[in-house]
């Protein structure tokens, strides 16, 4: 019995320029790593998915949406005549049905309520 995976196995390098910057100008030209037959990997187009597939395949699609989650912003003036107060970034994990957010904050010190 082999085994089971680990972060380790997924961890390789990809040179930047291979790292798709932003998507292509038709979804048909998108890529498409076929992993079917290790170790061999080929490289194919998404429109070449159809052939792929076989009968009983099970294909999940996930058509979830991407928020703007990450904010930055700054602490209210300090002591001293201060303009700004330190830095804070806030990455919103979760919006609520009432319109407040989960999120996770991070400053230098934990910024005061308003």
């Amino acid at each position: 019995m082999s085994p089971g995976l680990t972060a380790d196995d997924f961890d390789f390098h990809l040179p930047p320029e291979l790292i798709a910057q932003h998507p292509p100008a038709r979804r048909s030209d998108s890529r498409l790593l076929d992993a079917g037959s290790p170790p061999a990997l080929i490289d194919r187009g998404f429109r070449d998915l159809p052939g792929l597939l076989r009968a009983g395949d099970l294909v999940v699609f996930n058509d979830t949406r991407v928020i703007p989650a990450r904010l930055w912003g700054f602490k209210a003036a300090g002591e001293a005549g201060a303009a700004l107060g330190g830095a804070v970034e806030v990455l919103v994990e979760r919006v609520r049905a009432d319109n407040r957010v989960w999120a996770h904050v991070r400053a230098s010190k934990s910024p005061k309520p308003g």
